[in-house]
């Protein structure tokens, strides 16, 4: 089946947290609502989804999604999530082709993407894609907690 990459709407969000909780993305201190909320604040246009290319549909099933963004330093990627049974179909390949476009037409010379320690598997795809270790530590602070 093919695929059509667009831009997140807000009807998208139950989906696109349906597909998050499938790959295991969500924790309970992130609030994937809330979180859409914010990015819809902040380049929206670089929250994509990917839905089924489904004729006569008038709600194609959203299969993937994926944020990136750019501070002007650096670019980022997050919560990009391809459903369990599609991975491996090159549908992240094609996200992360799109993201790579979309941040160097803005100008960003370089793209970061954080994932958990341990996850072999989301850490070899990216290495796949000539993705490397930095060799740093990323550390975090919460300032507005969402629970």
């Amino acid at each position: 089946m093919e695929h059509v990459i667009r831009q997140f709407t807000p009807a998208d969000t139950e989906a696109v947290v349906a597909v998050w909780e499938s790959c295991g993305l969500v924790r309970p201190w992130n609030d994937p609502r809330r979180d859409i909320a914010r990015k819809l604040t902040v380049q929206p246009e670089l929250f994509l989804v990917a839905t089924e290319a489904s004729v006569g549909s008038d709600r194609p099933a959203v299969v993937a999604a994926g944020m990136a963004g750019f501070d002007g330093h650096r670019g980022w990627v997050n919560y990009l999530a391809v459903r369990p049974d599609l991975q491996g179909s090159g549908l992240g390949r094609a996200f992360m082709a799109e993201f790579e476009r979309l941040l160097t037409d803005l100008g960003c010379p370089k793209l970061n993407l954080q994932v958990r320690a341990g996850n072999e598997q989301v850490i070899g795809f990216y290495e796949s894609l000539g993705y490397t270790d930095d060799r740093t530590v990323s550390m975090g602070k919460r300032l507005i907690p969402d629970v």
